[in-house]
């Protein structure tokens, strides 16, 4: 199987500074930068997705287009300066956008998600409809949200449909 990272809104604003700050960032931050280097040293390609909100259908205050808070951390850019970036408006990282054509032509058939917000974008990408011609796994400990419950419980209803699988499992190390 041909398998791919979607690393989904690690953006400035969930990060300290940012207009809507999560619980623990850093720790997510530090293992997504360690899931990306060992999908990268594998030869697995990494897609960032970036949430863009349209000011002018009130889809969010922060993630603005054009602002510094919409920006992707730079951490994340610089352990995947070569990574796609597909731009989304809607918490389903395939509604919308291109992200199926780029799986397409990257032969994906396995897909492991990971990133902001677990119980919103991680969670809608990962069950979308069109996720479901790929075998989909999360990675649990490369995922935040607002609070440590909201993150545990989302990833206790998705379990029923999406292996959760620790990000050292899923490359082997």
């Amino acid at each position: 199987m041909s398998k791919a990272l979607l690393v989904i809104d690690l953006q400035n604003d969930y990060f300290q500074g940012g207009y809507f700050p999560l619980w623990n960032t850093d720790n997510t931050l530090t293992n997504i930068e360690t899931a990306i280097a060992l999908a990268t040293a594998q030869g697995i390609p990494v897609v960032h997705i970036q949430h863009l909100a349209d000011p002018e259908i009130g889809s969010a205050p922060f993630l603005t287009k054009g602002t510094e808070g919409a920006a992707i951390h730079p951490r994340i850019l610089a352990a995947a300066p070569d990574a796609l970036i597909v731009v989304k408006q809607y918490a389903d990282s395939f509604y919308r956008t291109d992200l199926e054509a780029v799986l397409t032509d990257l032969g994906v058939t396995e897909l492991w998600v990971c990133g902001m917000m677990t119980q919103n974008c991680v969670t809608h990408t990962a069950i979308s409809k069109s996720a479901e011609k790929y075998q989909v796994s999360i990675l649990a400990d490369c995922c935040t949200t607002v609070d440590a419950m909201i993150h545990n419980i989302a990833l206790h209803a998705v379990s029923t449909r999406i292996s959760l699988v620790p990000s050292s499992i899923a490359f082997g190390s």
